[in-house]
């Protein structure tokens, strides 16, 4: 079972539900596709003993071969390539811009004169290693890099679906959001009771209905704010599965790299029996399903 942990926001305690749930059950693997700031390496402390570089393939230009007749410009959906057509007695040129390119391979295919080949450029690295009984996956995307989406698939060929795998994605709706949840069986999403959380959190569940993933949700900093997360959950048959109250122990454990189960006996529990809500939700979800299709 693969299970995605996000949020509509940042700082609503994503990581903090995502590393707990990790430490609980033990024998899983983890997934940090939060690649352009990952941090449960920070918590869960693995030995990392593999880094892979993670490249993508970019269009060369073969400057002989090039006739500068503007195709590959013109297939471009991104505006990676421009060309300069050739002027009196100017020589024509093409610009490429890499860090615009989606390595979708049009321009290479579509070339009329063969003059473009794909060259690989590294974007980052897949570190991978173990934090006790926990597998865990890690990208990091270089600094400046535009895109994480192709970092992020690269960090999710490490699935194992013969085992539990916790995908801790990255915060927000948009497409690195999208590449993390992709193929996952069920989404936990953690939210604060205010009115920001609320908002991000209507726009998540959109995209969760869309993407067709069963989701839940954890209330974190329960009893602070008000009431507004918990009447739209009911309205929307949304499940609570957990809710965590402001804890300042918590909050200073966060802040020394401590996981919270590690020091709690009750948390411990709190978040086996959260993952036994999800388990409960996620198979019922499917019993609905199949009755709808039989029905």
């Amino acid at each position: 079972m693969v299970i995605a942990i996000a949020s509509g926001k940042g700082g609503t305690g994503k990581t903090t539900v995502a590393v707990n749930l990790a430490r609980v059950l033990g024998d899983v693997q983890f997934l940090d596709c939060d690649v352009e700031e990952p941090n449960a390496h920070l918590f869960l402390k693995p030995d990392l003993a593999e880094r892979i570089p993670a490249r993508v393939m970019v269009p060369e230009i073969i400057e002989e071969k090039c006739t500068y007749c503007g195709k590959c410009a013109e297939v471009c959906a991104f505006n990676a390539i421009a060309v300069i057509a050739p002027k009196d007695a100017l020589k024509g040129s093409v610009l490429v811009f890499p860090n615009l390119c989606h390595s979708c391979g049009g321009c290479f295919l579509l070339c009329p004169e063969g003059a473009i080949r794909e060259v690989p450029r590294e974007i980052g690295v897949v570190e991978t290693g173990r934090a006790g009984a926990v597998r865990f996956v890690h990208g990091r995307l270089n600094v400046g890099e535009a895109m994480s989406p192709p970092l992020i698939r690269q960090v999710k060929k490490h699935v194992d679906r013969t085992r539990t795998t916790l995908i801790d994605a990255p915060p927000g709706t948009s497409c690195p959001v999208i590449t993390s949840l992709e193929g996952s069986d069920y989404c936990l999403l953690v939210t604060e009771p205010t009115p920001f959380g609320l908002n991000d959190l209507v726009l998540a569940v959109e995209v969760l209905r869309v993407m067709g993933i069963p989701h839940g949700l954890v209330i974190n900093r329960c009893d602070i704010g008000d009431d507004g997360v918990e009447s739209y959950a009911k309205a929307n048959g949304i499940p609570v599965l957990m809710s965590i109250p402001f804890d300042r122990e918590i909050a200073e454990g966060y802040s020394r790299g401590l996981i919270a189960v590690d020091g709690s006996g009750a948390y411990a529990e709190k978040f086996r029996g959260l993952y036994e809500a999800i388990r409960n939700h996620y198979e019922a979800d499917r019993g609905h399903q199949r009755q709808r299709r039989h029905g």
